[in-house]
């Protein structure tokens, strides 16, 4: 008592707030009922365990054949198709624009890639003058890159200038159309009816007039707001154009990515200068550059929103649950109809992502051994490294931006998600090979380019792989039996685009013909 006394005031505050961090440590049990009163607070605490030991046992123990190895890098052969985005019966720019159309585009970087190429179809249909899009913050990273940051606008311009009209920025006499205008009223130039996958003649009644009687129409939402069916040749041509050769990224991004690419093929050169050791690029130029290292992309997003969303149960436990529920509910209210199934029920689907583990192990059941060179191309992974770690121990050669790349290099490009995305994706375009650990925007687009170009993309079975990992007794070489049979024509093979589905995921045949 006579030692705190003497203390003073802040030297009290000092002591205290150590007794407090320290307290946990002396009396756990005293904190475990607010673990689960507060699971959000403290399930990312509980490294989560490997779910499937006995198989991570027998991968670990055996290894791929050289026949496997060598079946698995041979690139796809030729299978009859080329690249058809120019359309004879394209009709030709008419002589003065219906007026200018704006659009306002939600969602991460793909979702509003696909956005623009339906924008410029719009255009197309309206004749009319497409202002160079909006891409809303994302509400999840809080990301507000712009168009021009991600994508090289004059590029885009000069490879569609046969095509539309495009307009960098509205004219002065527009200048009140702003985001703002349309968040504080309703407005007679905002079309915000727009069914998902409208038709063209939805545009020409509901559009047009707006365009001829005011100059200018904001569409927003915009987002898979044009149909996939029943539209003209020359317009699903230009789509396909617009994807694959207007949208290419900015030199910054293109820079970053190749030489996170050349890192990974031709690994940097150590020079010794005096006490001093550094690694430095190997260039063209290099007399000693070895034969390039094949690599594989691995797209794991395994973020809390997927988590969550899947309404799966991921092997945290309750607390994860409880946190995964719980967050579930603040962000979409119930809205969540998977979370009426129980976790078989989903897996029997196919419908839970896989774990960092679970793609893991797919990997090394479809041969692929611990020397293989793999970059993870993901944001954020729902339990950090702990959640990471089995995958690290299957393939130890696994690289990303942050390991390849310096702060500084890094600098222009952390923290904002469309931008790190970019440069993923611009890399997943260069590798072997590319697989995803779960549906979505990001996979539907590297599908779709990747087919566009003929590279091997796997395709993870998942309805053949959650139920084979509900089988808890299942030895190794079953299972990699059962992976290699269910996953032979899914690894590149062309597939015809059905009726409502995805021209950017299914490019055959509106933007390839046969060669």
């Amino acid at each position: 008592m006579k030692l705190l006394e003497e203390l003073n005031q802040s030297q009290r505050f000092a002591l205290g707030g150590v007794l407090v961090i320290l307290l946990p440590c002396f009396f756990p049990a005293l904190f475990t009922p607010l673990g689960r009163a507060f699971p959000s607070v403290f399930s990312e605490w509980n490294a989560p365990k490997p779910r499937h030991l006995q198989l991570l046992k027998g991968a670990l123990q055996l290894q791929s054949s050289d026949w496997q190895q060598s079946d698995l890098w041979s690139p796809l052969p030729n299978q009859g198709w080329k690249s058809c985005v120019e359309s004879a019966d394209t009709p030709s720019l008419p002589k003065d624009s219906q007026g200018y159309v704006q659009v306002f585009l939600d969602g991460g970087l793909n979702q509003q890639r696909m956005g623009i190429c339906d924008a410029v179809a719009v255009a197309k249909i309206l004749n009319a003058t497409l202002v160079i899009p909006h891409l809303e913050v994302n509400p999840v990273w809080q990301d507000s890159s712009s168009f021009t940051e991600i994508f090289d606008i004059d590029h885009f311009i000069n490879v569609l200038k046969d095509d539309i009209f495009i307009a960098k920025e509205l004219p002065s006499i527009y200048s009140w159309s702003t985001r703002e205008y349309y968040a504080t009223g309703i407005r007679a130039t905002r079309i915000k009816t727009a069914p998902v996958h409208a038709s063209a003649n939805w545009y020409l009644e509901n559009v047009l007039p707006v365009l001829q009687s005011y100059g200018i129409a904001a569409l927003a939402p915009f987002s898979h707001r044009l149909a996939f069916d029943n539209l003209p040749t020359y317009i699903q041509r230009l789509r396909c154009k617009v994807n694959f050769k207007a949208l290419v990224f900015v030199p910054q991004i293109k820079e970053l990515g190749e030489a996170l690419v050349n890192r990974i093929r031709y690994p940097p050169i150590e020079i010794r200068d005096g006490d001093t050791e550094y690694l430095q690029d190997r260039t063209d130029e290099s007399s000693n550059k070895p034969r390039a290292r094949k690599f594989v992309v691995l797209h794991l997003r395994f973020d809390k929103d997927m988590a969550a969303h899947s309404a799966c149960d991921f092997g945290g436990g309750q607390a994860e649950k409880m946190a995964l529920a719980k967050y579930r509910q603040v962000i979409w209210q119930g809205r969540v109809q998977k979370s009426q199934f129980t976790d078989e029920e989903l897996r029997n689907q196919g419908r839970c992502p896989l774990t960092p583990e679970e793609i893991g192990l797919l990997l090394a059941a479809l041969g692929f051994s611990n020397s293989t060179h793999l970059y993870l191309a993901s944001h954020k992974v729902y339990g950090g490294e702990a959640r990471i770690s089995t995958l690290r121990k299957l393939f130890p050669l696994m690289e990303d931006k942050k390991s390849l790349a310096s702060a500084e290099e890094l600098g222009n490009v952390e923290g904002k998600a469309s931008l790190l995305a970019a440069v993923d994706y611009y890399v997943s375009m260069q590798s072997d090979i590319f697989i995803s650990a779960s549906p979505g925007n990001m996979h539907n687009a590297l599908v779709g380019h990747r087919s566009y170009k003929n590279l091997k993309t796997i395709r993870p079975n998942m309805a053949l792989l959650g139920q084979l990992f509900l089988n808890k007794s299942i030895e190794w070489l079953e299972f990699q039996k059962a992976v290699l049979n269910g996953h032979k024509n899914r690894q590149g093979q062309i597939r015809f685009r059905k009726e409502k589905q995805s021209i950017y995921t299914y490019p055959v045949p509106d933007c390839m013909c046969q060669a």
